[in-house]
């Protein structure tokens, strides 16, 4: 019998190193504290984790903004340091993925600074450069999703180059098949050292339309952003043609024949487009990425209907692909604040772990997730992420989800011996995973307790999903395959709320980690934020 791939249903914890164990003291994660917490993260449960750019960079987009793809910036340690880490990953059973992010680089790349230079030396073109306008403006109409327009002036080439995040990110040409293959040799140096997977940053963003068209105005009712404010005026247009490009296909199709030369390595794309779960769909289909992931449950949006209309839409046009849930990520509030307000109980941490987990596809979980840690509140004073500086107070930026660990409850919370990179909040404190592992009705000893249940759930893991047209609050859905069938219910509210069963016999199921739920004549009453699972037959 053919065995699954590794990566289909797996738990992939997210590992933001800047904010996990700093070891030397200079306030900010390396990879040295990854090492030693790994045991840590083994003991979750988890089938993977993510590691959140480490590369040399100059740090304007915290490590997004890379300067060698190759190299490990001493921020961050070594790269013997990286060879430890992943050493004693697969000692203990962890897949090991990293960030890749392939649309563009820092300005102090060793490529752009010789692309920069004039419009005839050999990276010339690696870059997207483009002549002002007659009136000296950008070619174009197109905006950078940090504010302002997505051109930079260069004087040393009199020419304007692309930039869709920050100004000192520019946009690699992939129109240049030099520029695909350096970065298919990037990807292969990795792939060599023993990486199990890439989780590519942005990864419908590295071809532009070759004619720069404008693209076209966004009415004001439909500027709905999905992960970025909409007070943006990015959200001002429909992004036809600054991404999502159709050469951009057979790109992916390069990058999946390098991958099927290494078993079991695996691509996890994230994709922001205009229509992300139909990209999603298509950018997992055939010889493509393994699996993708978009912005859709990053959001505000909190109730019944629309996981299961967002669930179900990508269900429907992903006939050949693999989906990946994640509800928090290093970009978005913490998922309990966005949900549940500014003091989430620790019933709807518990509940979000077990719903997402229960989707069909694979999850990210991101760290601090298992703690049911809140968003914190970073003072104004305090804030590095320049998103969020340029668009203060409406915006506040991503900082408040990657303030550092809490490991105990000291003022430092087990992070560093020097002044951390962002405060730790008070209330995280009482949240640490001190307190935490020696307390047995705790999220995290919950969230151990769930993760060990669901690898013995094989409709769980693979299965597929139906899902059941319920009243608000109540989420449910049958996952049914190799041989098992399970109901799963959850009660999105703060409130009890009533769920018939479908007709049938089930059996509510226990050791999941999640308090019982007793089912009477096919009824159930689900407390604040409850969960029930029941087993057919």
């Amino acid at each position: 019998m053919n065995q699954s791939p590794w990566w289909r249903g797996a738990v992939i914890y997210q590992i933001y190193p800047r904010s996990f164990l700093d070891t030397d003291g200079d306030g900010v994660g390396d990879l040295p504290g990854i090492v030693d917490r790994l045991d840590y993260v083994a003991s979750l449960g988890v089938d993977a984790i993510w590691i959140s750019p480490f590369f040399k960079s100059p740090m304007a987009d915290f490590g997004y903004d890379i300067a060698d793809q190759r190299a490990v910036d001493p921020l961050f340690g070594t790269l013997e340091d990286f060879d430890r880490l992943l050493a004693k990953a697969h000692r203990l059973g962890l897949k090991v993925m990293i960030d890749q992010v392939f649309s563009h680089t820092s300005d102090q790349h060793d490529w752009f600074r010789e692309s920069r230079q004039s419009r005839d030396n050999p990276k010339a073109d690696w870059y997207v450069w483009a002549d002002a306008r007659e009136d000296g403006t950008p070619p174009n109409n197109w905006m950078s999703l940090f504010g302002g327009v997505a051109w930079r002036w260069e004087p040393r080439r009199c020419q304007y180059y692309l930039h869709n995040f920050l100004s000192s990110q520019p946009d690699l040409n992939f129109h240049n098949p030099d520029v695909q293959q350096a970065t298919l040799d990037y990807v292969q140096f990795w792939l060599d050292r023993g990486v199990d997977g890439f989780r590519l940053d942005s990864i419908n963003f590295c071809f532009h339309d070759a004619r720069l068209r404008d693209n076209p105005p966004k009415p004001a009712d439909k500027r709905v952003g999905r992960g970025f404010s909409a007070d943006n005026p990015y959200a001002f247009q429909y992004h036809w043609y600054n991404n999502t490009q159709p050469e951009n296909l057979p790109f992916l199709e390069r990058v999946r024949a390098l991958l099927d030369r290494y078993p079991g390595a695996v691509t996890l794309g994230e994709i922001s487009s205009e229509d992300s779960l139909a990209t999603t769909a298509e950018y997992t289909s055939g010889n493509r990425l393994h699996m993708g992931y978009s912005f859709e449950l990053l959001v505000d949006d909190f109730s019944a209907a629309y996981i299961r209309d967002t669930v179900s839409k990508l269900e429907a046009a992903m006939t050949e692909g693999w989906p990946c849930w994640a509800v928090s990520n290093h970009d978005v509030r913490r998922a309990v604040t966005r949900w549940g307000g500014a003091n989430p109980p620790p019933q709807l941490a518990r509940m979000l772990v077990a719903m997402v987990c229960s989707l069909r596809g694979s999850v990210c979980l991101y760290q601090g997730e298992e703690l049911g840690l809140p968003e914190a509140e970073v003072p104004y004073e305090a804030l590095q992420d320049p998103y969020g500086i340029t668009f203060w107070p409406n915006f506040k930026g991503r900082d408040g989800c990657r303030t550092p660990m809490p490991w105990t409850g000291e003022a430092d919370a087990g992070f560093s011996r020097g002044k951390p990179w962002l405060p730790v909040p008070e209330a995280h404190h009482a949240l640490s995973v001190a307190a935490q592992d020696a307390d047995p009705d705790s999220v995290l000893n919950a969230f151990r307790g769930f993760m060990r249940w669901r690898k013995a759930q094989p409709a769980l893991v693979a299965g597929g999903i139906a899902f059941l047209d319920t009243a608000e609050p109540v989420l449910a859905f049958v996952r049914e395959g190799n041989g098992q069938t399970l109901l799963a219910a959850f009660n999105l509210s703060a409130s009890p709320a009533e769920f018939a069963l479908p007709p049938g016999a089930w059996t509510p199921v226990h050791g999941h980690g999640l308090p019982a739920v007793a089912v009477d004549d096919g009824r159930t009453r689900l407390p604040a934020y409850g969960v029930l699972f029941a087993q057919a037959g």
